[in-house]
């Protein structure tokens, strides 16, 4: 018998008694790698950050890509190249489950960590107002529909939208591209507040061009980029009581003496409605794990556990701090079981 079939015979015999079927590559990389949505990414980091604590395992690498871009690379392949978990401001498609299939990636499992909320804040100064994803996107969209055509948005005032709003000057602070808070803004406020104005439709019909029409904001300073330094904002909102800031939803709950939120259609921003999906700018978050890197790639099922441990998706857990709005007790229950188990998700 040769060496290189003494050196196969031992690792599957190992293999046998840890009742793995590890794969030609299963030492070949020893650090978790999550890649995918911007909105997810500042939880899953603290969740890495806290799980490299243990010191038991290398601290995940974590990557922000984007859903799509993430769910792309997740579902590529099976092996060290290709990553172990994405993460998701949205469920994963059929097109993408059937693409994973293609390549390999025929088992994997669902993780809906929480949700996550938008507020539109103003100064405390301010009379409180109700908005609605309509009215949003007709106040910060690039462009609007008018007699038939897309033009430049002409309006100035919030009452040159609805005579019911104040008549002061539209000026909307919040965050720039590069944040996961504008990448949920631009889809559930401005996508979805321009799917309901049906003269859009009519005026660009194709669909890839109206998405990006939709979700195109104005550059005339009525929605001002104030970077990601959230005390600037409030700064600026305490001097200019008719401006609003955009923020997730954990730093308006750390600062409720000072701001408040505009209702939506009429409903408070709150966790209970965010959770019982009542509030518009609202969403599930989810987290995508390969099955087939679990027990090869060293502490996915760990790392799940943490994740999903009390102490980081809880009620007074450490990514409520970082914006999540976590689930009903009994709802986290069964999802940490399913995940640490590795449950196949059924689509």
């Amino acid at each position: 018998m040769t060496t290189r079939t003494h050196v196969f015979a031992a690792t599957a015999a190992l293999s046998v008694a840890l009742g793995l079927a590890a794969p030609a590559w299963a030492q070949s990389r020893d650090q978790i790698r999550v890649v995918g949505s911007s909105t997810v990414f500042p939880f899953t980091t603290a969740v890495a950050e806290s799980f490299g604590k243990s010191g038991r395992f290398k601290t995940p690498v974590v990557e922000s890509t984007g859903t799509g871009g993430g769910l792309k690379l997740f579902c590529a392949g099976v092996g060290p190249a290709h990553p172990d978990i994405a993460d998701a401001s949205r469920r994963i498609k059929k097109s993408e489950i059937d693409q994973c299939a293609a390549n390999g990636v025929t088992t994997m499992t669902e993780l809906k960590i929480g949700y996550d909320g938008i507020a539109l804040a103003s100064s405390r100064k301010a009379a409180p107002v109700s908005l609605s994803t309509v009215v949003l996107w007709k106040a910060l969209a690039k462009e609007v529909p008018v007699n038939g055509a897309l033009v430049a948005n002409p309006y100035r005032l919030w009452s040159d939208i609805d005579p019911a709003l104040p008549r002061a000057a539209i000026e909307v602070l919040g965050p720039p591209p590069t944040s996961g808070t504008r990448d949920t803004f631009n889809e559930l406020a401005m996508l979805e507040g321009c799917k309901k104005v049906a003269e859009v439709a009519r005026a660009v019909p194709d669909e890839t061009a109206r998405e990006r029409a939709c979700m195109t904001i104005r550059e005339d300073g009525a929605y001002v980029e104030a970077g990601e330094n959230d005390n600037l904002i409030v700064q600026k909102l305490s001097a200019n009581p008719n401006a609003f800031g955009v923020f997730g939803y954990s730093y308006l709950d750390q600062n409720r003496d000072t701001l408040q939120a505009a209702r939506m259609d009429g409903v408070e921003l709150t966790a209970e409605t965010v959770a019982a999906g009542k509030y518009e700018l609202a969403r599930p978050l989810y987290v995508y794990v390969k099955n087939a890197h679990a027990g090869v790639i060293p502490g996915i099922r760990e790392f799940i556990g943490e994740y999903t441990s009390e102490r980081a998706m809880g009620d007074d857990g450490y990514l409520v701090d970082k914006g999540l709005i976590p689930e009903p007790k009994a709802l986290r229950d069964v999802a940490r079981v399913e995940a640490v188990n590795l449950t196949p998700l059924q689509f």
